[in-house]
């Protein structure tokens, strides 16, 4: 199965918006207790969520998990550092490339593929606001072009 595909729970749309996604990368997440049942009810948040690189590990910070409605005293902490599962070159491909200037690891997707929680991470370049205006510009146009094209049709 291909990077990305699979039931999607959650995905980060403003990553796209702020950031130029240069590579991908799928990664497993390390869940504790009850949090793959709240994960599956689609409670999570990806909004401001980061990945860091720290001894050769890649942790996700700020992914909101809200607590599983009946997992009593054993829920999580909602806003922990969660480990994502890499394979070792992998890992040591993205800690020279996150080295240079302005690119960051952002975390695209949250989906379930054959029963697992994965994470699709983006190497990404941070875009500066004339960027992000051209960007607007070309989508408004995209949808007139479309828009205009449909209405041709109805005739």
């Amino acid at each position: 199965m291909p990077k990305g595909i699979g039931k999607v729970l959650a995905q980060n749309k403003k990553a796209y918006h702020d950031f130029f996604i240069e590579e991908t990368y799928e990664a497993g997440i390390v869940l504790q207790g009850t949090e793959i049942k709240a994960i599956r009810a689609g409670r999570i948040n990806l909004k401001d969520s980061y990945c860091r690189i720290q001894n050769n590990e890649i942790f996700l910070y700020s992914m909101h998990v809200s607590p599983y409605e009946q997992g009593n005293r054993y829920n999580h902490d909602p806003l922990r550092t969660r480990k994502l599962l890499l394979h070792g070159r992998e890992i040591a491909k993205l800690l020279g490339e996150t080295k240079q200037a302005g690119y960051a690891l952002i975390p695209l997707k949250l989906y379930l593929k054959n029963g697992f929680a994965k994470v699709l991470i983006g190497l990404a370049k941070g875009k500066k606001n004339y960027d992000k205006r051209e960007d607007l510009k070309q989508k408004e146009a995209k949808r007139d072009i479309e828009r205009a094209f449909r209405d041709r049709q109805k005739m």
